[in-house]
């Protein structure tokens, strides 16, 4: 076994870093800032908390809980950049550039 932490260590951080993520998830939808700062910490301090860990134990419960953290991550990567690109895009329609194929007249 290649980690500086005992498996149920390792295990119970992957939990807790399932449990940010939800909040995350929720925080997200909610457009709760507070909420979503305190995922974020949490988040934070559960990867220096994880640090130690070169490699899961060979544990079928770290892998699984791992592969259910890693889609979550995914899955809150997404709706963050969906949000981005509809503020963006909210932001470029009251500049005036939201129009992609218009052409500047030349004098």
């Amino acid at each position: 076994m290649n980690t500086a932490m005992n498996p149920a260590d390792t295990a119970r951080h992957l939990r807790q870093m399932i449990a940010a993520l939800e909040a995350e998830r929720q925080a997200l939808a909610a457009l709760d800032l507070e909420a979503l700062v305190a995922a974020t910490h949490d988040k934070n301090a559960l990867c220096g908390a994880l640090g130690p860990v070169t490699a899961l134990p060979d544990d079928a419960d770290c892998r699984a809980l791992a592969q259910s953290a890693r889609a979550l991550n995914e899955i809150n990567r997404r709706v963050r950049n969906l949000l981005a690109a509809q503020v963006a895009a909210r932001i470029d329609g009251l500049s005036g550039q939201d129009r992609p194929y218009s052409a500047s007249r030349a004098a």
